[in-house]
């Protein structure tokens, strides 16, 4: 029998122009603080807060190494219990609303795109 997998992601990563500017945008959208993470060489990170043993992620940023934009992998936050609180900030922060929250299926609950301040294509998900 093949082994179950806890989380399908382990971490993520999203480019940023000006991190600065993309730090506040998702504080803002999400009610967090971010922790701020400078590597040295050009590389700056803002991390994502998470609980212990919680999938993580960080906004990068780096000249030649990260470059927002649409083309690259969709992150869905979890927005529970309903995505459009988080959604009626997306303006107000400086994003865009690709798509409105819609639903999914009963199962599955409802999503939504957006567009950051850097110009990255991210979804929301939740049940309600």
């Amino acid at each position: 029998m093949a082994k179950k997998m806890k989380n399908a992601a382990a971490w993520f990563e999203i480019p940023a122009e000006d991190i600065s500017r993309a730090k506040k945008f998702y504080q803002h959208i999400f009610d967090i603080e971010m922790i701020d993470m400078d590597l040295g060489e050009e590389l700056k990170m803002a991390m994502f807060p998470v609980e212990e043993n919680g999938v993580g992620g960080a906004l990068c940023q780096h000249k030649d190494f990260y470059h927002p934009g649409h083309e690259g992998p969709l992150v869905y936050f979890n927005a529970n219990p309903d995505l459009q609180k988080v959604l009626d900030k997306v303006e107000s922060g400086g994003g865009k609303i690709l798509q409105p929250k819609q639903q999914i299926t009963e199962e599955y609950g409802y999503m939504a795109v957006f567009e950051d301040t850097e110009g990255n294509r991210v979804a929301l998900h939740s049940m309600v």
